[in-house]
């Protein structure tokens, strides 16, 4: 084993009954490290090899991978798969940096991986020799990905308090749960942040139900977080980006769930594009708007989220263009006009103010700088 389990293996997400990690090291090479290549799911399950840290640079960059957890450790990878290239003669450190500025460019909003890249660095300038760089950076991307998945862990046994007190108050009816995108497992290892407490509170036989925003322009919701609760038995219904606000104000939600690809030091996060908009129906319909994400999503060194937070532009294609399935096969199909303008941000910022609490590792707090501060105790 890579690293021992801190929980049963039965508990943990499953595709079709078996077991996996989002990614992993090959069991007969570990020069290769495989990931589910999310671009298929849900209609096609398939495992892609990274031999190189340009392979992990893509695999962040073209969203084979995505999440902020998921990302950080790709990263923390590609490092690894970055060293194995070096020869020992020549600038170790200058090149050692260039592999981190290059991974760090892949994407620009989610903090994670910025904090896995510099964490190799640091690991790795302990040692003077390529072996024993090569072995610390493995052994510390392992336990970076060890660490992301007890993070999640804990984020669940945190958080599943907050759906059990709206289960009681109910007297056992069911608890309805919105969430935006995918905060699941797939963009974790295991667990995931938003859903963990789903997982834990369906596992303790708490009846809730999921309302999955569909997540335009990639769908990530109506894609991998629907396919997630569908292989876990939990009730699910997807519904268009816009849908939210009315469901609130019908009463037909209890509860808001998202994650985060960067929390500002005094509580602003950003998330996928949309999530602003949910957390101002949530505040005016009373509902309470919880924020799910470990310590390592959270940048300490930014006070300002709404000002400071880069927002990553994407590929206008991912706009004119929705994926499906048809004929067997994944089919692409334009949906407006071939020459109008796109505007692809990928990510918006919901402000401190509208955010309930944070549900982290370490405890659920209050979105103000004064509480997050007290997280790095």
């Amino acid at each position: 084993m890579i690293f021992s389990y801190f929980y049963q293996k039965s508990e943990l997400m499953k595709i079709n009954g078996k077991h996996y990690h989002t990614i992993w090291v090959k069991e007969s090479d570990p020069n290769t490290i495989q990931i589910i290549d999310q671009r298929f799911l849900p209609f096609e399950f398939k495992i892609q090899d990274l031999k190189t840290i340009e392979d992990a640079f893509y695999a962040i960059k073209d969203m084979w991978v995505r999440g902020a957890p998921l990302i950080g450790v790709t990263a923390a990878y590609g490092m690894y798969l970055g060293l194995l290239s070096l020869k020992k003669d020549g600038n170790l450190k200058e090149k050692i940096i260039g592999f981190a500025n290059y991974l760090e460019s892949s994407r620009p909003t989610a903090i994670n991986l910025k904090f896995a890249v510099d964490f190799v660095l640091r690991k790795t300038k302990e040692a003077e020799y390529l072996e024993d760089k090569i072995k610390i950076a493995f052994e510390t991307a392992n336990q970076l990905k060890a660490d992301e998945i007890e993070n999640c862990r804990l984020i669940g046994e945190y958080g599943f308090p907050l759906i059990e007190k709206i289960s009681k108050a109910k007297k056992g009816e069911t608890v309805n749960i919105l969430t935006h995108c995918n905060a699941g497992w797939l963009a974790c290892v295991d667990y995931g942040t938003a859903t963990a407490p789903l997982y834990l509170a369906h596992k303790k036989g708490i009846k809730i139900h999921v309302w999955v925003d569909e997540t335009r322009p990639r769908n990530q919701g109506s894609r991998l977080t629907a396919f997630e609760l569908e292989q876990e038995g939990i009730p699910h219904t997807v519904i268009a980006d816009n849908t939210g606000g009315l469901l609130m104000q019908k009463g037909m939600v209890d509860m808001c769930i998202v994650g985060s690809d960067r929390t500002s030091a005094n509580g602003d996060v950003a998330n996928k594009i949309g999530t602003y908009l949910k957390a101002l129906a949530a505040s005016d319909n009373n509902i309470p708007f919880y924020v799910a994400l470990p310590l390592s999503t959270i940048d300490f060194n930014m006070n300002d989220g709404i000002n400071q937070i880069p927002i990553e532009q994407r590929d206008p294609e991912e706009v004119k263009y929705v994926e499906g399935w048809s004929n067997n096969k994944i089919t692409k199909v334009r949906i407006m006009p071939e020459n109008s303008q796109v505007a692809n941000y990928g990510f918006d910022i919901t402000p401190a103010k509208y955010v309930t609490a944070l549900i982290t590792e370490k405890r659920v707090c209050k979105a103000t700088q004064k509480d997050i501060e007290t997280l790095k105790k």
